[in-house]
């Protein structure tokens, strides 16, 4: 479940007057659902790195607005050697407003040193 503060700077330009949170950002909030979905498997001090690897039809059927209550969802559909396919949902008050696949790879540990340094 996520929020967004209806006073956050990205708002002021997406669109002034009609706020509405950005597909980019709602996709990212997806992609961060299924990541921490496919680390909850692994121990928490053996959880590696995942990318965001592929974005396969995303739709968004309405605008999510600043200060709904978004829920998020990410169901695992399959996995090949590194890569993760997830489906991923955005609701509001039970009605979809953005829905699609993600890929995430699978970086590994030393990954998550290296990137975050």
């Amino acid at each position: 479940m996520t929020f967004f503060d209806p006073e956050d700077p990205i708002f002021a330009g997406h669109f002034p007057g009609h706020p509405l949170v950005p597909g980019v950002i709602l996709t990212e909030a997806l992609a961060q659902t299924a990541g921490i979905a496919a680390a909850s498997i692994y121990p928490e001090k053996e959880q590696p790195l995942f990318l965001l690897s592929a974005i396969r039809g995303m739709k968004f059927h309405r605008a999510a607005r600043p200060g709904e209550t978004i829920h998020l969802r990410a169901d695992k559909l399959a996995q090949v050697d590194n890569l993760l396919q997830f489906g991923v949902t955005a609701t509001v008050d039970n009605v979809t407003v953005a829905e699609g696949q993600l890929v995430l790879a699978v970086a590994g540990r030393n990954a998550t040193r290296t990137a975050r340094e």
